[in-house]
């Protein structure tokens, strides 16, 4: 078996992440037996400035990206398709606001400390908490609830955010993808060095991971 260790860069609030996480796991378990991963979930601010209250969605996305109401509903069925082909859904009409996701990435790097299976754990459940339930992920008692929910401790969890803990550790690391030219997200880096970008097919993914994981093999 080859283990593999990838770097997954990416935002709470990106829709795209969510079904690139879906793709990747779906790559992953078609390369079962043979082929392990080791996710570590990197943080990645969409939107750093955005203030507590959050925006809009329709009004953010036209803004920010020069299109209209129309287009932003068609973008949205496209991604809620592309989810649903991979088993995650988009809840329709259930994410009203874009918000600030800092103390998000602040308690997934806090997850991290635990182990790669609670920070997934609590990845997946703040995807779903937003993109599913349309959950507010910079509300602490929220956090701290979808925590709690994803089998970690949710008392612990609270005191995470109400300390401000983590927050150097979270700026120097998104910062530290940021200067690796990470610009859009998802970013699958995989050993470190191969990047699969966006919210490839599952093919793509199995594809990327077979031909590193044989290169890494041959190395050895």
């Amino acid at each position: 078996m080859t283990t593999l260790h990838i770097d997954f860069v990416s935002d709470v609030v990106c829709p795209w992440c969510a079904v690139g996480l879906a793709s990747l796991q779906q790559a992953l378990a078609r390369l079962a037996p043979e082929v392990h991963a080791e996710i570590s979930f990197q943080p990645f601010e969409l939107n750093p400035q955005m203030p507590a209250e959050g925006e809009e969605i329709v009004a953010h996305l036209t803004r920010k990206y020069g299109i209209g109401p129309e287009q932003v509903a068609a973008n949205a069925e496209a991604i809620r398709q592309r989810g649903a082909a991979l088993g995650f859904e988009f809840g329709v009409g259930k994410r009203t606001r874009i918000v600030n996701t800092f103390d998000a990435h602040r308690l997934l790097h806090w997850a991290g400390l635990l182990g790669a299976r609670e920070q997934l754990a609590l990845k997946q459940a703040l995807l779903k908490a937003y993109h599913t339930d349309g959950r507010d992920p910079s509300d602490a008692a929220t956090l701290a609830a979808v925590a709690g929910e994803a089998g970690l401790d949710a008392t612990a969890a609270a005191a995470v955010l109400a300390s401000g803990e983590h927050a150097d550790a979270v700026r120097q690391a998104a910062q530290r993808w940021l200067k690796a030219g990470i610009q859009s997200v998802p970013a699958v880096v995989i050993e470190g060095q191969y990047l699969v970008s966006g919210g490839q097919p599952p093919e793509v993914f199995e594809q990327a991971l077979r031909q590193i994981a044989a290169s890494s093999s041959t190395m050895c």
